[in-house]
């Protein structure tokens, strides 16, 4: 009997500790306190794509936005097709998690986070300052995994993880989510993306 009565505090312990734990958790502030949403139109992604097909842009930022305790960013890469790999092309970002949303087109993708031949990509590259933050570019991946993404695909390569497109068959074009935690990328709203648009002329 005094097992059983033992037994039963531990467990009235046990899941008030975790009733106690839920409502502390359910405690909290918000991380972004009084934070607007950002509304990106179909309309102004389709000018981006216009844009990188136009001038051969592969890589695009659309918005770069302070949600708290990180940043985002939404981007457009538009690729043009591809038989073979360039060298030194495997890419890697440090900071920056990216998930892409494929939109048209297809290609094969190779991923993988034991990089080989890894060279630091310099600060001032165009990457490094306005779209991914610091990374390198490297030679090859040791083991890596191959994907072949379509249309309605969604692909996730964390910070730190080695990617490249090894062949694309005519195009691919794919909408960017960047989650940046260390706030490494410019901020950017909706007047500086329809500045860049004009320069571009769209």
């Amino acid at each position: 009997m005094r097992k059983i009565t033992l037994g039963v505090v531990v467990v009235g312990m046990v899941v008030g500790a975790f009733l106690l734990g839920r409502v502390s958790a359910q405690d909290v502030e918000p991380s972004c306190e009084m934070c607007p949403a950002t509304y990106v139109s179909a309309a102004e992604i389709e000018r981006y794509v216009a844009v990188g097909r136009a001038d051969r842009i592969t890589d695009q930022q659309v918005r770069s936005i302070d949600i708290g305790k990180s940043n985002v960013q939404i981007a457009i890469a538009h690729r043009g097709a591809l038989s073979e790999p360039r060298p030194n092309s495997v890419a890697s970002h440090d900071l920056v998690t990216e998930v892409y949303v494929v939109l048209s087109g297809s290609g094969t993708n190779r991923t993988g986070p034991d990089l080989v031949g890894r060279r630091r990509r310099p600060p001032d590259n165009r990457a490094v300052q306005f779209l991914n933050g610091p990374g390198n570019n490297s030679a090859d991946m040791r083991n890596p995994q191959t994907y072949e993404l379509k249309a309605g695909d969604v692909f996730v390569i964390p910070a730190g993880t080695g990617h490249q497109f090894t062949k694309i068959d005519d195009h691919i074009t794919y909408l960017m989510v960047r989650i940046d935690p260390d706030k490494v990328v410019p901020l950017m709203d909706e007047a500086a993306s329809g500045a860049y648009l004009a320069e571009h002329g769209q």
